[in-house]
């Protein structure tokens, strides 16, 4: 039995650090019965920052034709930095470091590592969130990193702004309980920032004018800090309508929660949820899975709806917050996903899902199996954290709103065969290049970085 693990762990690591043949040769980690796509070739770029680790969200496009991203650090001396790429000129600029950025330089607590929330442009200036990339692992899960001798504890995670013509940062106000904030999104038409925080789960708004931070309490139990019937894992994705100002959100038990701002507080929709059969059956209190949380929204202006993906199992769905109604619509995992009819390797599902700029084209990053000598390859059977369970095969999914075409345009290399890994985040430029966040190994160092994917025809 035991040699029987560690040859399994053994073929795991291989598979993991072998590169994928060159593209244009045979794909040894494809099947021909599931696999039948044409290949998507990423190009790979480097930001200067070896330290970077896995980064979830922290990308996004803005008016001025720039893609801005955070890479995340899991230093306990080096935060997270903060980058703009420009397509027209292809060149990278480094914009500071977000714990500097913070006031928080050189006062050895644990740094600001991450950004994990998408940048939200109003009047030339991107507000955001910090985050921490330094944790204790604690029973198997993630918890709030324990300084060691010499440092000082997490000071809670910032409510940011940069302002893209003079290059400022503007320190706005701290996460509630001084959490990190794992969750944001901002009605621009009215000043208010919307967040959730990390680990508990609280919930809070700000007011951009009134300069005012108000907490509205914890969404469900006490959130990942929980442990048996009080753990639920927190709601990746805040759905803003601008028309009312309304903020959409939900628990791990399929609630969906809104915040109104003529009431100032935060309500159960009453009649519909998320509790959906399609998605798979669910217990809230176990961890390494999303429950009946959404994973990814955008708000689709054109039909005044929300459209969301639920991470586990793929599927897409279109919330109408006015009678209010779910309609499931689609599997939108891969090809060979939905052939295999299995869930994909990361626990929690994707982050990578938004409306690109047209406001009719939905883009979705997603896995799908991997073969060798026509067996699947499987990793961890579970985890208690939200992470790749095997080896990923990363595919770019495109679906059209008014027609509900969905079409996955393929599986994702870079040039040297090597495949995207632990990718959840996505933007899109002006001419429709998808942009992500992946790891990429050269010269036998793994960093995570940008990647540019082009499709045919754009």
């Amino acid at each position: 039995m035991k040699t029987r693990k560690s040859f399994s762990l053994v073929l795991l690591t291989s598979l993991w650090l072998t590169p994928s043949p060159p593209v244009g040769q045979a794909d040894e980690g494809a099947d021909p019965r599931t696999e039948s796509s044409p290949k998507l070739v990423a190009k790979t770029y480097n930001s200067g920052f070896p330290l970077a680790h896995d980064t979830y969200n922290g990308l996004s496009s803005a008016g001025d034709g720039r893609i801005y991203y955070a890479l995340s650090s899991e230093s306990i001396d080096v935060g997270a930095q903060m980058y703009s790429f420009d397509p027209a000129t292809g060149t990278i600029k480094h914009l500071g470091d977000l714990t500097e950025a913070c006031g928080e330089k050189g006062l050895k607590t644990i740094p600001q590592g991450k950004c994990h929330v998408r940048f939200i442009e109003s009047d030339g200036k991107l507000y955001f969130a910090t985050h921490l990339g330094y944790y204790s692992i604690i029973d198997g899960m993630e918890k709030i990193g324990i300084p060691p001798s010499g440092y000082h504890p997490y000071p809670g995670g910032h409510l940011l702004v940069y302002d893209m013509a003079t290059g400022r940062f503007t320190d706005l106000c701290i996460a509630p309980h001084r959490e990190g904030i794992l969750t944001m999104n901002m009605d621009t038409r009215r000043g208010r920032i919307f967040g959730i925080t990390w680990p508990t789960g609280y919930f809070f708004r700000y007011d951009l004018e009134r300069r005012e931070m108000k907490n509205l309490g914890p969404l469900s139990g006490e959130g990942e800090n929980g442990k048996g019937p009080t753990y639920r894992t927190l709601c990746r994705s805040i759905a803003v309508n601008p028309e009312d100002g309304s903020a959409y959100l939900t628990t791990s038990e399929g609630n969906i929660l809104r915040y109104r701002g003529d009431r100032d507080a935060i309500e159960t929709i009453k009649g519909e949820d998320l509790r959906k059969d399609y998605f798979g059956l669910y217990d809230p209190t176990s961890p390494g899975h999303m429950g009946y949380n959404w994973r990814q929204t955008a708000w689709c202006p054109s039909e005044k709806a929300i459209y969301g993906v639920h991470g586990n199992s793929g599927y897409l769905f279109r919330f109408d917050p006015d009678v209010p109604r779910i309609e499931v619509l689609d599997r939108i995992t891969s090809d060979p996903s939905k052939r295999s009819g299995m869930f994909d390797q990361f626990s929690y599902g994707y982050l990578g899902f938004v409306l690109g700029p047209d406001n009719r084209t939905l883009y979705y990053l997603t896995g799908g199996p991997i073969y060798v000598d026509g067996k699947r390859v499987t990793g961890k059977s579970s985890t208690a954290m939200g992470e790749a369970k095997g080896l990923e095969n990363l595919h770019l999914i495109t679906y059209d709103i008014p027609t509900g075409a969905c079409r996955d345009h393929g599986p994702i290399f870079y040039p040297n065969g090597q495949r995207p890994l632990y990718v959840n985040s996505i933007a899109v430029g002006l001419d429709g290049t998808v942009y992500t966040l992946a790891r990429i190994t050269e010269n036998g160092q793994t960093r995570t970085d940008l990647i540019s994917i082009a499709l045919p025809g754009k």
